[in-house]
């Protein structure tokens, strides 16, 4: 028998009014998977989040939780999935320690287990040091993190987060996206709903594309990039004169036309398009190294995850 999904949906439907918000959205999110939910502004990304933690009842359809359907009013629900809204509200005149404090208490946890988990979630979203803070003194970034803090109090086994780097600076948003990563590593499956594919791109095993309340994709990000045959941009940094790494690229096998974006007097950067999987693209680099050329980077280029959204999406509104 396989084992069932982290999160399922059937048939999921919401209107209101003459709007359809969600339309009909059959979604399967692995457990374990850090699954990129996808999605423009109005897409329906928010509406089907709040309906899978249980805060907004569907007009039709099922939600199923590790293979068991939730049930209308069911409070299980809430027990394994901590929710992260995109716009979020924090008590500020408590203390950092005392916010975590208060919705400790409210899932019933002893006072000896809570601190230890306080400390321990603080240690996690790096607060430590403010632990003593009154919550309106801290950065957006902070507040964002310690709200992460707030969802994992009750050690939910799924994480539902709403634009979780939404509002944020460069370096928070960094700050956000390696501590998702750690908590995927720590056996998490965590939902994140976003429209900025960059973000998405470098973390989520799994991804899910919803355009005008309908799911458009759903599944493995590699998988679904080659059924759709997205090329790939491989991008090569060699310590070379051009016409010697032209002349070495020609030659590899499976890529394209490389073409030159960059030079200086040291180095020369090419990309070229490339079909392959992960492991044709490892076979190229081999046989360049083979071949005596002085790689100083390799990497892809381009933004593959964004090239299918904009497949997906213009397909869907043609």
């Amino acid at each position: 028998m396989n084992e069932p999904y982290a999160i399922e949906t059937k048939n999921l439907t919401k209107k209101y009014k003459r709007t359809l918000a969600v339309d009909h959205l059959n979604l399967q999110v692995p457990r374990g998977a850090l699954f990129g939910f996808i999605g423009r502004n109005g897409a329906g990304k928010t509406t089907t989040l709040r309906m899978l933690a249980g805060l907004l009842e569907p007009t039709t359809g099922e939600v199923w939780v590790n293979g068991e359907r939730v049930e209308k009013k069911s409070r299980n629900i809430h027990r394994l999935i901590g929710y992260m809204p995109d716009f979020f509200g924090v008590y500020d005149d408590m203390f950092v320690w005392e916010y975590l404090d208060f919705f400790a208490r409210c899932y019933g946890l002893p006072p000896a287990r809570r601190k230890k988990l306080i400390d321990e979630l603080l240690d996690l979203v790096n607060l430590t040091d403010k632990r003593d803070a009154n919550v309106q003194a801290l950065s957006r970034g902070m507040q964002q993190r310690l709200c992460l803090a707030h969802a994992l109090i009750h050690e939910p086994q799924i994480l539902l987060l709403d634009e979780p780097a939404s509002g944020l600076d460069p370096r928070a948003r960094i700050e956000m996206r390696e501590l998702l990563k750690e908590l995927a590593a720590m056996g998490k499956t965590i939902v994140v709903s976003s429209h900025i594919l960059p973000e998405l791109a470098e973390m989520c095993s799994h991804i899910g594309i919803v355009e005008h309340g309908k799911l458009v994709a759903n599944g493995d990000t590699n998988a679904i990039r080659r059924q759709l045959q997205a090329s790939r941009i491989l991008r090569v940094r060699v310590l070379t004169d051009s016409v010697r790494a032209l002349e070495l690229l020609q030659s590899a096998r499976g890529v394209g036309e490389p073409s030159v974006v960059a030079a200086t007097e040291h180095s020369t950067t090419l990309e070229m398009e490339f079909q392959g999987d992960d492991h044709a693209a490892a076979m190229v680099l081999a046989e360049l190294v083979t071949r005596g050329a002085p790689i100083a980077e390799f990497s892809e280029g381009g933004n593959a995850l964004e090239e299918v959204f904009l497949q997906l999406t213009t397909a869907e509104n043609a």
